[in-house]
């Protein structure tokens, strides 16, 4: 017989990232918690979660997550259809659906998604960002049911979903483009200009600098992991950098920013890869996702 609530206990301190919150969300005290996580760690015979600020789970303890969410999710279909078991919201805790999603179409288009999907739906998300040639990553560890990513390829035991195509322009100030590029965009003056990067995995600008040069150029960068911060930057005469055109469009009209070539962009294809497991919730997350997206979208 599974412990439920040794294993919710598990779910919560890495939801909320310590056993001091995973109580208060429990309404019990922080020893009962420790106590809940320690008779199932011995019982598996392993380590589930990694002490820490934030606390968080290991491989078995993200399959015992992974576990609890879906069971959730489950439940709270059931209830809704056998209204004498009781209804889902006469509990206070809501279930949780953890997803992944690069933070461009969070800035641009994933938010329309989360609001049509809150309008029908008591579901909270839980929205992990990170960058889109990678998400599929959280995916293949079981951290999340479902991600934002640039790779078609499904994950095994999932299904992938094409979205559309995100368009990104190299921009930046009219007197950034005087001050660095007086004479054009080139390799030397590109090798000179500072340059925006979200984080060590965002390769966009580089790919636009290939598509440019014909070859690998070695640019300055500042590192901004925020996507509106790359758009005031750019504004701000920073630096430049590849921003989303739905973010800059408004920009580009008003001649605050312009494309270093004019013309010269990038499309990124987007998908939505989620678990086959039939659950009735996710299928109407997807069905938000894919509408957003499809409106956003090229």
């Amino acid at each position: 017989m599974l412990d439920y609530a040794s294993m919710s206990a598990v779910a919560v301190v890495v939801r909320e990232g310590s056993f001091d919150r995973a109580a208060r969300a429990l309404n019990v005290t922080p020893s009962a918690v420790s106590q809940r996580v320690k008779q199932l760690e011995e019982r598996v015979g392993g380590v589930l979660i990694v002490r820490g600020q934030p606390c968080t789970a290991t491989e078995m303890g993200r399959l015992i997550c992974r576990h609890v969410e879906q069971v959730g999710m489950l439940e709270h279909e059931l209830r809704g259809a056998l209204p004498r078991l009781g209804p889902a919201e006469a509990t206070n805790e809501r279930v949780t659906i953890r997803v992944a999603v690069n933070a461009d179409s969070m800035g641009t288009w994933f938010i329309q998604a989360m609001a049509s999907f809150m309008d029908t739906d008591r579901t909270l998300l839980d929205v992990a960002i990170d960058d889109q040639e990678h998400t599929q990553e959280w995916l293949r560890t079981g951290d999340v049911l479902a991600a934002v990513t640039s790779d078609p390829q499904p994950v095994q035991g999932c299904e992938s979903i094409p979205l559309g195509k995100l368009k990104y322009c190299a921009v930046a100030s009219p007197s950034f483009i005087d001050k660095y590029f007086p004479d054009g965009v080139t390799a030397t003056s590109l090798a000179a200009a500072p340059s925006l990067r979200f984080d060590r995995k965002d390769q966009l600008q580089a790919r636009w600098v290939r598509s440019v040069c014909r070859r690998d150029v070695d640019i300055p960068s500042h590192w901004m992991a925020s996507t509106q911060a790359f758009t005031d930057a750019s504004v701000a005469g920073i630096a430049w950098g590849m921003n989303p055109h739905a973010m800059v469009a408004s920009h580009l009209r008003a001649g605050t920013l312009a494309e270093l070539v004019p013309g010269k962009q990038l499309t990124v294809p987007l998908f939505w890869q989620h678990t086959r497991l039939q659950m009735p919730i996710l299928a109407r997350l997807t069905k938000a996702v894919i509408a957003a997206s499809r409106a956003a979208l090229k």
